[in-house]
């Protein structure tokens, strides 16, 4: 009887332990992900950014990373309001995953409308093919924005970085490349805007 009562109770100590052990992975999933978007969050994609860097440079394979902006969102949330706001960025952060071929290639929410897609061994070329991929799928969408600079449905920007990394290579200098190509993409735009 007591042999049958030790084994009972291991029993239910192993279901209490494994019941723990499926509440700490969900916690850490939800700890990952961003609560809008389903996508993983800024603080999974810094670490992930960082593994993905140290592969790349013991590899010595490229390492791709593209940032996204949605175009003119404060326009389309001072107009059409925070929660249309929000599910516009659902709807982005969705195309984005769906336009995504490769199974290492993560979408993550990089901060406010800023998206970011990383890419392991993706060279310059294979990044710029992903990157038309995924500005196509947003415009796809077809999310009215008549208060666009450009168009009249929602849109974004990108810039893509891209490094086959050496012993010199810093993860500063792979995020600086992809946030100035954004940054003459935005400012590309806005000329065209002008031009209009």
């Amino acid at each position: 009887e007591r042999e049958e009562r030790v084994r009972e109770r291991t029993m239910q100590g192993e279901g209490v332990n494994q019941e723990l052990q499926r509440m700490n992975r969900e916690l850490e999933r939800v700890s990952f992900t961003d609560s809008l978007t389903n996508v993983a969050n800024r603080r999974a994609f810094d670490d992930l950014l960082t593994r993905e860097f140290r592969r790349a440079k013991r590899t010595r394979l490229p390492l791709s990373l593209i940032l996204l902006d949605i175009d003119s969102f404060k326009a389309y949330n001072d107009n059409y309001g925070h929660q249309q706001g929000d599910i516009a960025l659902k709807q982005v952060a969705q195309a984005l995953e769906e336009a995504l071929r490769d199974a290492g290639d993560v979408v993550a929410r990089y901060g406010g409308e800023e998206f970011a897609v990383l890419l392991p061994e993706t060279d310059a070329l294979g990044a710029e093919a992903v990157t038309e991929r995924l500005r196509l799928a947003v415009e796809a969408m077809q999310v009215p924005h008549q208060f666009a600079l450009v168009g009249k449905v929602l849109t974004v920007s990108a810039g893509v970085g891209t490094l086959v990394l050496g012993e010199q290579s810093s993860l500063s200098e792979l995020v600086s490349l992809a946030d100035q190509a954004l940054y003459r993409a935005n400012v590309r735009d806005s000329l065209e805007a002008c031009a209009a």
